[in-house]
């Protein structure tokens, strides 16, 4: 998966949190200690006043520290590992010399390792049962050669003995104790760490889907994502704008994949992945099952299919092929994330459709399918722009019906329509690739021509009126054309539209069914 730097993924319980649990565990542990001396007077070592003493001062030096660490942050670990160092000792000192070995206040430092192992490390737990053994082991040994003997009085320890034994006991006892809370806290610390990287995750691809601007950005955005966090060599993303699958945006496929020229089948497995609602993971795909599929990855290896649901209905389906051996499974963890992932771009890709849908829709004329007057003022305005600075011609052709309007009081205005929508499907088959035809109005379109100049422009509007006057409509349907070009007439976009439009209406002059040039 990507990975993050320690600034982006913070700590699961933050530093200063771990202070204030370790200081209540203090003043805890520092209560316990001067009860048991008032409530068990018969089983302390040193006087009163002494448990007390030491007692103030351990609390002081642990506020004193804090307050340091509340000053200088950048030292705030190694502050925080002196602290526990210092619980540790007051603890040895609390059990080992202020009461008798057997009292209860021993259990205080299982105590003590069960929170260091949950708030700190699973290094920091071990070192701390290491540290409170070692500790262990000193007072049994300073005792064993009587260096305490005047603080704990009573006769001397002897190696091997019963206290011994007991103690080292209580050693690998600090040591399981250490372990197991380590062991299990670091399993629950890494559940939570995946589920916190999770949401992030789900949270930076929410920001890129934002940014998206158009379905096919929605499509290569999910692809780098899933490639990216999931570490899949190839990623197709296969959507149905029109309930018909089609291949969008992928990830590792082969170069000719994306040109359009991929239709998966109606009864393949892309269309099976479609209808089902879980993820399917597949071992060991078949090309046949899919030859779309296959053409984009040749050579299929073990596929997950991701079904993309919005609005109730199918709008997508993703397929990733993982590293894994056959046979192998994919993490539970990884399919649903694959699952939110999916249900993300869904919605996402669903908007993107209407933002194209209502963008189509402002710049399409709404009864012919082709580009309405504003659109064609925006191209017209472009492309002469682009035909000035590369010093290349450009031509303009305006587009009239003949006798429309007996055709509508004769036919109806329903096979006026039709006419309309005939006419402006010729044309749109006629152009050439970069031609733009739109509706100018009425019954008058008009088609910008980039790179022909006035004799090039006549033969192409020639073939088109020749185009128009074949069709089989019902009716005999002629028109008439004008033609402009630059530089030759004009220089700029209003200049051109008078040209042709003169032109045009020579041509009507002239008896119809023509075209004219531009004097």
């Amino acid at each position: 998966m990507r990975v993050r730097t320690a600034d982006a993924t913070h700590e699961l319980v933050p530093l200063a949190d771990r202070m204030r649990y370790m200081r209540i565990f203090r003043l805890l542990a520092a209560l316990a200690v001067v009860g048991a001396c008032v409530a068990l007077p018969e089983l302390r070592r040193e006087p009163l006043a002494v448990a007390l003493g030491v007692t103030g001062g351990y609390l002081g030096v642990s506020l004193a520290g804090e307050a340091i660490w509340r000053m200088v942050s950048r030292r705030a670990l190694p502050l925080f590992g002196a602290l526990v160092v210092l619980d540790a000792v007051y603890l040895a000192w609390s059990a080992y010399l202020l009461v008798d070995a057997d009292a209860p206040l021993r259990f205080v430092v299982l105590f003590h390792l069960v929170a260091v192992a949950l708030l700190a490390s699973f290094r920091t737990g071990l070192k701390l049962a290491l540290w409170h053994s070692l500790l262990l082991l000193a007072v049994f040994h300073a005792q064993e050669a009587g260096v305490l003997e005047s603080a704990g009085g009573g006769e001397a320890v002897a190696l091997g003995g019963l206290e011994y034994r007991t103690l080292l006991a209580q050693a690998v006892a600090y040591w399981l104790v250490a372990i197991a809370t380590a062991s299990f806290g670091a399993a629950n610390e890494r559940e939570l760490r995946r589920r916190r990287y999770d949401l992030e995750a789900l949270g930076g691809l929410a920001e890129r889907l934002e940014r998206a601007a158009h379905a096919g950005g929605v499509a290569a955005t999910l692809a780098d994502a899933v490639a990216d966090d999931f570490g899949f060599e190839r990623v197709a993303f296969f959507g149905a704008p029109e309930r018909k699958l089609e291949l969008l945006a992928g990830r590792g496929l082969v170069p000719f994949a994306l040109d359009g020229g991929l239709e998966p089948r109606a009864d393949g497995a892309l269309a099976h992945a479609a209808e089902s609602a879980q993820p399917l993971l597949v071992a060991g795909f078949e090309p046949a099952d899919e030859p779309a599929l296959a053409a984009a990855m040749p050579e299929p290896g073990n596929l997950v299919f991701v079904p993309l649901h919005a609005d109730g209905r199918t709008v997508g389906v993703m397929v990733c092929e993982h590293a894994l051996r056959r046979g192998s499974r994919l993490e539970r963890r990884v399919v649903s994330m694959l699952e939110r992932y999916g249900s993300q771009a869904g919605l996402a890709l669903t908007n993107a459709w209407l933002v194209d849908r209502l963008k189509r829709s402002a710049t399409t004329d709404g009864l012919t399918g082709v580009a309405n007057r504003r659109a064609f003022d925006e191209t017209f305005a472009r492309e002469l722009a682009r035909a000035a600075r590369a010093d290349d011609p450009l031509s303009l052709v305006l587009v009239d019906l003949d006798r429309f309007k007996l055709l509508n009081d004769t036919h109806g205005h329903l096979a006026g329509d039709d006419v309309l929508r005939a006419v402006a499907s010729c044309l749109e088959d006629e152009v050439r690739i970069g031609d733009s035809v739109a509706r100018y109005g009425g019954e008058e379109f008009a088609v910008v021509l980039p790179g022909l100049d006035a004799a090039d422009a006549l033969a192409a509007a020639e073939r088109l009126r020749t185009r128009v006057a074949a069709l089989e409509l019902g009716a005999a349907v002629t028109v008439s054309a004008g033609v402009s070009s630059f530089p030759l007439h004009a220089n700029e976009p209003l200049g051109l539209i008078r040209a042709a439009d003169a032109a045009l209406y020579a041509s009507k002059r002239d008896g119809r069914d023509r075209v004219t040039v531009a004097g």
